[in-house]
């Protein structure tokens, strides 16, 4: 069912756009990102954090902590958890790992899921990389097929860009998320801000590689998907199709028991989705082919802050300060 749900009535998709990566770069940048720039983006502050190893300050462990940073000598001195503070770099490096995969080519409007992940990862890209950090992306069809090493320049984007672009080469034979979660491990050295670009239409598996993945670098799934795969339209007799494996399927849109089943299917399908992605620790950001990309965009800026503040440090209480200069 989720190979089915995620890639049915290919032929319904929209068109592919003759926009250009240089004009759809251009567009976004007056539409999108001067809008965005800002909320993103400061001289001293940003939702987009770098890592430091400048030691700050020290205070009492929270649940939402890294545990890689609790301080054990302070603690056992203490007998109570306490964690180190770092000073923030902003150099930032972000990776987008990308599933361009044939369920992503699906859109029941005028809009496909490739088309959503393109306009999002164009924008960002530029945000990111207008400040001098820089963007990698690996990219995955039946395979990890081609790795964009980190740039930080406009010529970057475009490339990485062109290279979504891309119609995939060959029918496969499904979508396994966890060879790409994987391979991005190994290649993506250094502690970074990576995206997960996905309909997470995939064999399973994928879920305990993205919890490995958290585990060492800031994570944000960014899941797409289409309305039409939530509810099926009553459309009569109709042939769907799997766009990865080429299997078609001849169903009776019209019968509504069989919607009340897809519904019901699709259902579970999303609690588990948003289950495993609760487990993994990874943030989630939700893209639909409906979607405003600003607004979206917007939700990302917002999601940010919010963590942001979760980890925002608390003082040292005052009556350990003492104790602590003495420890320390």
């Amino acid at each position: 069912m989720a190979e089915a749900t995620g890639s049915a009535a290919v032929a319904s998709a929209a068109p592919a756009t003759t926009e250009t990566a240089d004009h759809l770069l251009r567009r976004l940048e007056w539409t999108v990102i001067r809008r965005l720039d800002g909320l993103l983006q400061g001289d001293y502050r940003t939702v987009l954090r770098g890592t430091g190893i400048d030691l700050a300050d020290l205070r009492e462990y929270q649940h939402h902590d890294d545990v890689r940073h609790i301080d054990w000598n302070v603690t056992a001195r203490l007998q109570t958890p306490y964690v180190r503070q770092f000073v923030e770099d902003r150099d930032l490096t972000a990776w987008f790992l990308l599933d361009l995969s044939g369920s992503v080519d699906f859109g029941s409007g005028e809009t496909t899921k490739r088309a959503v992940s393109t306009g999002f990862v164009a924008a960002l890209a530029r945000v990111i990389t207008r400040h001098g950090n820089r963007v990698g992306a690996v990219f995955y069809g039946h395979d990890v097929d081609f790795v964009l090493p980190p740039g930080a320049s406009r010529l970057h984007v475009l490339n990485l860009l062109q290279r979504m672009r891309r119609p995939p080469e060959q029918v496969g034979a499904g979508t396994a998320l966890a060879s790409l979660l994987r391979q991005a491990a190994g290649v993506i050295k250094r502690r970074s801000l990576v995206f997960v670009v996905s309909d997470f239409i995939s064999a399973p598996g994928w879920e305990e590689a993205l919890s490995r993945l958290a585990q060492r670098h800031e994570v944000i799934a960014v899941r797409l998907f289409d309305p039409a795969e939530m509810a099926l339209p009553d459309v009569g007799l109709v042939t769907v199709e799997d766009a990865e494996t080429g299997e078609q399927l001849l169903v009776d849109a019209a019968d509504p028991d069989f919607r009340a089943r897809y519904a019901a299917l699709a259902e579970a399908q999303e609690a588990a989705l948003r289950e495993a992605f609760g487990r993994s620790g990874a943030d989630t950001l939700e893209l639909a082919t409906d979607d405003d990309l600003l607004d979206a965009l917007l939700r990302f800026a917002d999601l940010r802050r919010q963590r942001a503040r979760l980890k925002t440090p608390l003082r040292f209480p005052a009556h350990l300060q003492a104790r602590a200069e003495v420890a320390a």
